[in-house]
């Protein structure tokens, strides 16, 4: 049986990011600390894992914001997005994984961004429905939780009008550095830049059509071809199909099982290369009492598979096997 190796550090910095301005509904900022609740912690840490909980990134609306164009709260995100990075970039020098709780997948600006600050030849995996690639221009509703990697791709800067807030982030992450698994709902500007810059795109037809295996296999070559950078993992809960994942606020059906989607954290944990790992869209405030337990429930068993659980069980380091006293 092949080896397989443990995430890149067992040392995990948990960052809590209460963010709800990069979309419409109030109660994504609500996730982080219901996470812990559930006892997000304490489950890591029987996993064998050194936790640093750094708690949530006082965030802020900012007081004066405005709506360009038809994009909301560019201030209000580009304030956390800058905070975010700064954070990321921190915990990473610290040699730790990161583990940053959102919010709504806005988030993704500032965690990225300080992903690269400090390890500037990662990769991004992006597990969503949604490919979150409209620009300002391309965006139907306005909402920056549909806009994140255009304020990132580098391919895209001529593309993307300059909004105040945003200054601090700078397209830094080439389009070949990009790969998505579980689209299902791509609008058509988005389609557009993902043909025209060759961005590899592994939607659930996909996913039927090669089966999870060979796409999370065909998606890593893509990005990594000799296996050596560093991944960022950005999972918004919605790629799972909303039977599994219902408290989150842009469902879409058809997506992926909860097999699929422990799979794929399974795989991108056994590289031992994952540095940054996002969690977005979490809303405690959508559905009913037990569709906000099983979310809750469903995204915990997703990140303890990114922290290096495995279904065929393991075992904390140092581990050893007890044996009887003599007598």
């Amino acid at each position: 049986m092949p080896e397989i190796r443990m995430p890149a550090s067992q040392e995990i910095g948990v960052i809590g990011i209460p963010f709800s301005k990069g979309q419409s509904r109030h109660g994504t900022d609500m996730a982080p600390q219901k996470l812990r609740d559930a006892g997000l912690i304490t489950k890591l840490e029987e996993q064998g894992i050194n936790v640093t909980d750094y708690g949530d990134l006082p965030l802020e609306t900012h007081p004066n914001d405005l709506q360009i164009g038809n994009t909301k709260n560019p201030k209000t995100v580009g304030a956390a997005s800058e905070m975010i990075a700064k954070s990321v970039e921190n915990i990473l020098k610290e040699n730790k994984t990161v583990l940053a709780l959102g919010g709504d997948h806005s988030m993704a600006i500032g965690s990225i961004y300080g992903h690269w600050k400090a390890q500037p030849d990662v990769v991004i995996i992006w597990i969503d429905a949604h490919a979150d690639i409209n620009t300002p221009l391309t965006s139907g509703s306005g909402n920056m939780h549909g806009m994140p990697l255009s304020f990132l791709i580098k391919e895209l800067d001529q593309y993307v009008p300059e909004l105040p807030g945003l200054e601090y982030v700078k397209p830094c992450i080439p389009a070949k550095n990009l790969a998505y698994i579980g689209l299902r709902d791509v609008d058509p500007g988005e389609r557009k830049i993902i043909e025209m810059l060759g961005i590899p795109a592994f939607s659930m037809q996909e996913v039927d059509k090669f089966g999870i295996k060979e796409v999370v296999e065909m998606a890593l070559k893509a990005v990594d071809p000799i296996g050596d950078k560093p991944i960022h993992l950005s999972f918004d809960v919605d790629a799972l199909d909303p039977t599994l994942m219902p408290s989150t606020g842009t469902p879409v059906h058809g997506g992926l099982s909860l097999r699929e989607g422990l799979y794929i954290a399974e795989e991108m944990a056994a590289t031992g290369r994952m540095s940054v790992v996002d969690i977005a869209e979490v809303n405690p405030m959508l559905g009913d009492e037990n569709d906000v337990a099983k979310t809750i429930n469903m995204t915990l068993e997703v990140i303890q598979r990114c922290c290096g659980r495995r279904r065929r069980g393991g075992y904390p380091p140092g581990y050893k096997v007890p044996v009887p006293e003599s007598s």
